[in-house]
């Protein structure tokens, strides 16, 4: 089989197939008295498995994984794919955590915040029922984080910040954790909409769900490179 002909069957370019083989994707090739590569099934199956793991868990640790079929001990890279999807599961946690978490704090503005809503970190905590060391937590936490008007003047919460402390406040409220949130807030605060926060979270469902689907792709692929047990 030629260069030419595993690029056509794995859907890319000779190219890619040359750079495959020289990272160690691809076992080596053969080579003619002549010289030119002689390729087999296993490069095809080698260059599928590995297209559908880079769609699954990008091309780094795609090319990881790869090496580690012909490289380590089956457990090694048994251990490696387990990774892969504990890490699409982990985001599949947290994307239904920032679901759950916009259904919260669908009666708090998004957008919408007024010049009057500025307040002292003892304001804020009044409004909040909270102690004002519970502020001063989320703010060593990088959840809210007040702001000074002058040098050296008073640390105050703007209009945008004490719309974020009542989001964190309802979240907390909720049961939400502080290690979730701190990874949460910026999401939920470069929203300007609530559709926006909707859309953004439908299409970080649809891309682990993607991802998901690539994996198992890839573990079709990798079973037929993988000696039986």
């Amino acid at each position: 089989m030629r260069t030419v002909d595993v690029a056509r069957r794995a859907g890319c370019s000779v190219q890619h197939v040359r750079d495959l083989e020289h990272d160690g994707v691809l076992p080596p090739a053969a080579r003619t008295a002549t010289g030119y590569r002689v390729y087999d099934e296993t490069h095809v199956r080698s260059a599928l498995a590995y297209r559908a793991l880079a769609a699954g868990t990008g091309p780094v640790e795609a090319r990881r994984i790869m090496r580690a079929v012909r490289t380590r001990p089956l457990p090694e890279l048994l251990a490696l794919l387990d990774a892969a999807h504990a890490r699409l599961d982990a985001e599949r946690r947290d994307v239904g955590l920032a679901r759950r978490a916009a259904a919260t704090i669908s009666e708090e503005p998004i957008g919408d915040v007024r010049p009057s809503d500025a307040m002292s970190v003892s304001e804020l905590a009044v409004a909040l029922g909270v102690r004002p060391s519970t502020l001063r937590h989320w703010d060593a936490e990088g959840l809210v984080v007040p702001r000074r008007a002058s040098p050296g003047g008073p640390r105050r919460y703007l209009p945008g910040d004490v719309r974020d402390a009542r989001i964190v406040h309802q979240l907390r409220r909720a049961g939400h954790r502080i290690a979730p949130l701190r990874a949460l807030m910026p999401e939920l605060r470069g929203a300007r909409r609530r559709d926006e926060v909707t859309a953004a979270l439908a299409a970080r469902d649809a891309s682990v769900d993607a991802r998901s689907r690539a994996l198992l792709d890839a573990a079709a692929a990798l079973a037929a490179l993988i000696p039986p047990v």
